[in-house]
């Protein structure tokens, strides 16, 4: 409708036009008014009680202003700091383990000497839509110490039975293997994606210039993928950083604390101990952190010629 048009529309039925116009304007407010309505109630309100919480005490009416106590005790607290720890050591083996096994399946699943390359990608994508709960009561049958299959497999050929889930070392590892299992192939479908992008062209001149398979995976696969493969280690130490489900499920944080993370630290506080206000810091600080993790991120993306 025209501008005239809608200026007759509007004196015909005794309207000022300009008031229709306005009315006009407001219609996309009007429109994203559900969603933002429910972003303020679901996320917005919840982020902002759950800052007031971190500044208090106690419970229900019975809750005290605090300040920034529950900060400093945080900055004092071992078994935060343990749950850091562990939660560094699980990131720092686990996400370069995961994605290099993610970079080297997406290369074989790009191959054009691979048959049936369609059932093999679904195979490989397939643990990723396992549900977090199921695979690790999954792995926890798996790495049973008396009665696991991984364990018969040792005996079968002549290794020590591991108790896997009873002791801190396996107990990380196994926390590990469960993590590589589930997000490898989600990592592969994301850099095969990222392979198929890239030009064919570029390969073949290389091929021409004399280039070989290793010269042209670094000069012009991996310059290529430097986008995802920042995305994918940006998104897989946020994924680990907020670890929760696989300790939870397989170790419930031990033995002896050894796979204690700061999600299940912050569960612990607050629906073991119902100490709310001191769960509520530890999600913030859990928040910075990630925070800073999202800042690298844009700063290395943003650096990118």
């Amino acid at each position: 409708m025209t501008l005239t048009a809608t200026r007759e529309a509007a004196h015909a039925s005794g309207l000022p036009a300009r008031r229709t116009l306005i009315t006009r304007r407001n219609i996309p407010y009007v429109l994203i008014l559900p969603a933002l309505t429910g972003f303020l109630a679901f996320k917005a309100y919840p982020i902002l009680a759950a800052l007031y919480i971190s500044l208090t005490t106690g419970a229900g009416a019975a809750r005290t202003f605090v300040g920034l106590d529950n900060y400093v005790r945080l900055v004092s607290d071992p078994l935060f700091w343990t749950a850091l720890w562990n939660t560094a050591q699980i990131l720092i083996v686990q996400v370069p383990l995961m994605l290099f096994l993610a970079l080297l399946l997406a290369l074989g699943l790009n191959s054009s000497f691979v048959r049936l390359r369609s059932v093999w990608r679904l195979g490989v994508f397939m643990p990723s839509l396992t549900g977090l709960v199921a695979y690790g009561v999954m792995f926890s049958v798996i790495l049973n110490k008396e009665s696991g299959l991984l364990n018969w497999v040792l005996d079968l050929v002549g290794i020590e039975q591991i108790d896997w889930l009873g002791s801190p070392f396996w107990a990380r590892v196994s926390i590990i293997l469960a993590l590589t299992w589930h997000y490898t192939g989600y990592n592969a479908v994301i850099y095969l994606a990222g392979l198929q992008s890239i030009q064919k062209e570029l390969y073949e001149a290389a091929m021409v210039d004399g280039a070989g398979t290793l010269r042209r995976f670094a000069s012009i696969t991996i310059p290529q993928l430097r986008p995802i493969l920042l995305l994918t280690v940006v998104l897989s130490t946020i994924g680990t950083l907020q670890l929760f489900d696989e300790p939870f499920v397989l170790t419930g944080g031990g033995p002896d604390n050894a796979t204690l993370t700061i999600s299940l630290y912050l569960y612990q506080n607050g629906f073991r101990y119902f100490d709310f206000g001191y769960a509520a810091a530890i999600a913030y600080a859990l928040a910075l952190i990630v925070a800073g993790f999202g800042i690298v991120q844009m700063r290395l993306r943003g650096g990118k010629k």
